[in-house]
């Protein structure tokens, strides 16, 4: 990959669940190298599967992608096992959390490092930076994940994906059922995270506020195509964000060409 070339590039993807229903209709979106680009839609328009596709997490859900393709760090990744999708470096939290309830708060943190290998003493010190970046978890560490509150589950689970050392990181609906302020938390640590270390963000999220606010650009989807792409500060002054964002508008331009905002 040379330095022009984007870290995740997702091209023409066409995706089915149970071989009949469509989620992804030729989808296509770019994330450069230190870049946090969100993906925007309302319910239903493609934003989780587009994430499934990227770390192959489709088939629990029984679906597949049928057509095109994902490159990261110019190499295919679209059939590679989820397990080693990590270890090459994009990582994921998941929509939910997920933490493992029964076990502390610290010990999902080195499931984290467990997953791709890495030896105690570097573990150590990459907990260490968890904890830095989210210094409510330092406290909390002995405390079993499941008797955490949502946002400490949150961070948790953003922490054991940063234990992985991801040179990109991959979120959906991190905002999920958080208080404001914790959503605000959260997404000040990814910036930092991002400005300080040069980490690669994908962030899939309902809440388009906060999203425009934080990432550099976005893409809009709707029914499993994106009708709307561009800076995020540009898409926030646009009176229509909401109109696209809620899947109330015509899709396309009288020319069928792809909204973008300039």
């Amino acid at each position: 990959m040379t330095e022009a070339s984007p870290i995740i590039a997702i091209d023409a993807l066409h995706v089915t669940y149970n071989h009949a229903i469509v989620a992804l209709a030729g989808a296509s979106l770019k994330v450069w190298p230190g870049e946090i680009v969100a993906v925007l839609g309302a319910n239903g328009a493609g934003k989780s599967t587009t994430l499934r596709a990227v770390s192959n997490l489709l088939p629990p859900q029984r679906g597949r992608v049928t057509s095109g393709k994902i490159l990261f760090e110019g190499r295919d990744i679209t059939h590679l096992p989820a397990y080693r999708i990590v270890r090459r470096g994009l990582v994921q939290v998941l929509e939910g959390r997920h933490c493992f309830r029964s076990l502390t708060i610290e010990e999902n943190l080195w499931t984290g490092a467990a997953a791709v290998g890495t030896g105690s003493r570097d573990a150590r010190h990459d907990l260490d930076r968890v904890y830095d970046i989210f210094p409510a978890l330092r406290d909390k560490r002995r405390l079993p994940a499941g008797l955490a509150s949502g946002g400490e589950q949150q961070m948790t689970a953003i922490g054991r994906a940063l234990m992985s050392r991801p040179r990109m990181l991959v979120l959906d609906e991190p905002s999920m059922g958080l208080a404001p302020r914790i959503v605000e938390e959260v997404f000040r640590a990814l910036q930092r995270l991002n400005a300080g270390t040069g980490l690669s963000i994908l962030v899939a999220e309902q809440n388009s506020n906060v999203a425009l606010r934080y990432a550099g650009r976005a893409y809009v989807l709707e029914h499993g195509e994106v009708v709307l792409e561009g800076a995020a500060e540009t898409l926030r002054q646009r009176d229509d964000i909401k109109t696209f964002y809620l899947g109330l508008a015509d899709r396309r331009h009288p020319t069928g060409a792809v909204a973008e905002a300039v």
